[in-house]
């Protein structure tokens, strides 16, 4: 006779206790939001870290000060957020009211299946002359913006610098080994590659993958990083590796802290924006709605948060009221935002897996 295995039974017996450690853990945090929630707080998900910190001195504490309403934070990816968020909808048992996206993803179809419009909202910001374009907008509110960019070892140019794609690709008047990231979100360098080849910045979407393939094939033999996360980026440019190429605002700001002989153009740059969204059926709208207005209504908060964050703020009077040091990091008039590219967030969402799948063939040729 065959005997039942007992290692099946063990296996089976560990499934069941972790799903029901999960149940647990995931009831916590219903349980833990709920009480929030009743107390007519706000739940905002945030990444937690300095990012979480920041939020709470700079913003999140003077705004219960002013208005009594309490806000307690959950931590989540960037990933998790939505995940989780559109767990809830699913279920019918939503108990966070705010969520941080980059505005790509917070624009999608998915994020705007389960999130507020906020159409209602913004229109009382309809005539603010300070506000960056699209700050408030049906998705969800923009609180800061973070830019990639063109940026080169000044000490290796002492004459022209390069400012633009186009003269990223002219190997002739700007030699030097290059970077590009790499890292499954292609898009930008795409854009960049056509912005050099020609294409006008009002007509780049949708974007023309293969005339954009076709143009990074002359560049690619200079390219000696292929960055995948900001560190490398970095330290790339501290060992000489590149000496001009595409990297992240904050990274290229960190290199400038360091003394880095590093300078930056906006010119062709691509500004992401972080963008919190009220979930529908949120416990507190009407709380989460006063919380954005109160960002938006302070520029000198949202001043604080973008020079401890090192990113660009959504309001000029905000820039203005910056340090210098702080203001030379990031774009600091309304021509400088307008040098850079407007990109077309639902076209960049609906064909990443499209564009990912060029990259990764091009990539390995």
């Amino acid at each position: 006779m065959t005997r039942p295995s007992t290692r099946g039974s063990r296996r089976r017996i560990g499934t069941h206790i972790a799903a029901t450690l999960i149940r647990q853990i995931g009831l916590s945090l219903l349980l833990s939001t709920a009480a929030v929630a009743q107390s007519g707080g706000v739940v905002v998900a945030t990444t937690g870290g300095v990012y979480d910190r920041t939020l709470k001195e700079v913003w999140f504490e003077p705004f219960t000060k002013a208005t009594g309403i309490k806000v307690s934070t959950v931590t989540a990816t960037d990933s998790e957020q939505r995940a989780r968020a559109q767990a809830m909808a699913n279920a019918g048992q939503v108990t966070w009211d705010i969520i941080n996206n980059v505005d790509i993803v917070a624009e999608s179809p998915q994020n705007r299946s389960f999130t507020r419009d906020l159409s209602v909202l913004c229109e009382q910001f309809r005539e603010r002359k300070d506000l960056i374009d699209k700050t408030c907008n049906p998705a969800g509110v923009r609180i800061t913006f973070n830019a990639t960019l063109l940026a080169f070892d000044a000490a290796r140019f002492t004459g022209a610098k390069p400012r633009s794609w186009a003269d990223f690709w002219d190997t002739a008047r700007f030699p030097g080994p290059r970077a590009l990231p790499s890292f499954n979100d292609p898009w930008r360098v795409f854009a960049a590659a056509l912005l050099a080849d020609g294409v006008l910045a009002d007509n780049l979407f949708p974007l023309d993958i293969n005339r954009a393939l076709k143009k990074l094939d002359q560049i690619k033999p200079q390219i000696q990083l292929w960055w995948r996360t900001g560190d490398q980026s970095q330290q790339g440019f501290r060992n000489g590796e590149y000496i001009i190429g595409m990297i992240w605002g904050t990274r290229a700001s960190a290199l400038k802290a360091e003394g880095q002989p590093v300078q930056t153009s906006y010119d062709g740059a691509f500004m992401l924006a972080d963008t919190m969204q009220i979930l529908r059926n949120g416990p507190n709208p009407a709380a989460a709605e006063a919380l954005l207005k109160f960002y938006l209504d302070n520029p000198t908060v949202q001043a604080k948060l973008a020079e401890r964050l090192n990113v660009a703020p959504p309001s000029l009077d905000a820039v203005a009221m910056m340090s210098e040091a702080a203001r030379a990091n990031i774009p600091s008039s309304r021509e400088a935002f307008q040098a850079i590219i407007k990109h077309d967030s639902v076209w960049i969402a609906a064909n990443q897996a499209r564009m990912l799948d060029a990259w990764n063939a091009w990539i390995q040729q």
